[in-house]
């Protein structure tokens, strides 16, 4: 890529971030100094939008195979940056869950974060078909269950117990099903430790939201702006921490295969 084409490229970036930002603007002047489930929507938002220029341009710097990779983070991080800022609106303008935006949000970016599974293994060999669909399964049972379940289409329970499923199925297949013996057996020491870490926060950050669906919908012991600032906080780790470990896989492949 010509130094010409990257520059046009970072300076593509840029002026996306930028216009997300009247958004944010008109949030400010509402925002006051002790509504800390509103500070936490602002900064993560910032922090999303950061994110997604880092992976963007970082695409420049890593092998074609690690591209897609790559961009698909940088996809997670700028679509929940905009779906942050209509977050963030709602919440400052009347107080209430913004449950509907963070659903619409989650039904696009945890699909995307299962397939990086998929992507890093292609990456580095063949890989059927099939852990692809298996994940997307998972994904879609236990995101439909969840929102069912919140928004009493079904009874919590119901929803709850159907997320879980769905989020069971998603845990047997990177731990024990093809997805993980792909990586055990034909991935190289970077990836397999890339892998690892994925599936932990797969297993550990994603634990976060059903935890506050129980407490916050089925018993009642978390309030709502408790609940939001759980959930705010588990999606940084759980989009920006996770590009962060696919970015730095793909930059420590490319490296060593360039040398």
């Amino acid at each position: 890529m010509s130094l010409i084409t990257t520059k046009g490229a970072k300076a593509s970036l840029i002026a996306a971030a930028l216009s997300l930002l009247p958004a944010a603007a008109n949030a400010a002047e509402t925002l006051k100094a002790d509504d800390y489930v509103g500070i936490s929507f602002w900064l993560i938002s910032m922090a999303l939008v950061a994110a997604t220029a880092f992976f963007f341009i970082e695409t420049t710097r890593v092998q074609g195979k690690w591209k897609t990779s790559l961009t698909v983070s940088g996809l997670v991080t700028l679509i929940a940056a905009v779906h942050y800022f209509y977050m963030r609106d709602v919440w400052v303008a009347t107080g209430e869950t913004p449950t509907v935006y963070r659903y619409i949000d989650w039904l696009i970016t945890v699909p995307l974060l299962m397939i990086e599974f998929y992507l890093i293994l292609r990456a580095i060999t063949a890989v059927s078909g099939g852990i692809f669909w298996r994940l997307m399964i998972g994904t879609m049972v236990m995101l439909v269950g969840g929102y069912a379940g919140e928004v009493g289409y079904i009874g919590a329970w119901a929803g709850f117990i159907i997320g879980m499923v769905g989020w069971a199925y998603i845990l047997y297949e990177i731990f024990a099903g093809e997805a993980s013996r792909v990586a055990a057996e034909q991935a190289p020491p970077s990836v397999q430790s890339a892998f690892s870490t994925m599936r932990w926060i797969v297993t550990i950050g994603w634990a976060i939201y059903p935890i506050g669906y129980f407490m916050g919908y089925l018993n009642g012991a978390v309030s709502d702006e408790s609940l939001n600032v759980i959930y705010n906080i588990a999606d940084v780790w759980n989009k920006i921490a996770f590009g962060v470990i696919i970015w730095n896989v793909a930059v420590t492949e490319s490296e060593q295969s360039s040398k």
